[in-house]
């Protein structure tokens, strides 16, 4: 099998709308930024992405964020693209916050056919107790709730409305 193109566009040419990609690099260091452009240039929509990070504002993965092309990302940092907050509090983008090295496993493992490990990773936290303490309350703000049972039932946000 021959895996050599003539061109970034060749390289993607396959990728559909809604395909899941795994995203090397590390930062903004080690990333596709070609294929990424290639890809941004092709206007492939709603993509699930597993990577580090993304990007930020105007550079690596950031510039398909920028367009909303990306539905879903599984990472392990998100700190310095505002876009990414800004969808992701408004509901626009889904996110998956995973810690760097169960993220790097699931990759391995997924590559050599695994189709589970188990991780102590957050064992004895509010996360695997069934909650995340913190969650989007009324115009995009964020307001720490206590979602575990010994917290207790009331889930609900200001003036009773669910």
């Amino acid at each position: 099998m021959d895996k050599v193109v003539s061109s970034a566009a060749d390289a993607v040419s396959d990728i559909p709308d809604g395909a899941t990609l795994a995203v090397g690099g590390f930062g903004l260091c080690g990333i596709p930024s070609v294929l990424i452009q290639a890809l941004h240039d092709k206007g492939v929509i709603d993509l699930e992405v597993a990577s580090n990070n993304c990007g930020v504002d105007d550079w690596g993965l950031g510039i398909l964020l920028a367009d909303k092309r990306i539905r879903r990302m599984i990472s392990s940092y998100v700190g310095e693209n505002k876009e990414f907050a800004r969808q992701y509090l408004s509901g626009e983008l889904e996110v998956e916050l995973t810690p760097q090295g169960t993220l790097a496993e699931r990759l391995r493992a997924g590559g050599a056919g695994i189709p589970a490990f188990f991780t102590i990773t957050g064992s004895g936290t509010q996360i695997a107790d069934g909650g995340l303490p913190w969650r989007a309350v009324c115009r995009g703000r964020l307001g720490c709730r206590r979602l575990t049972e010994e917290a207790g039932p009331d889930l609900r946000g200001r003036r009773g409305r669910a």
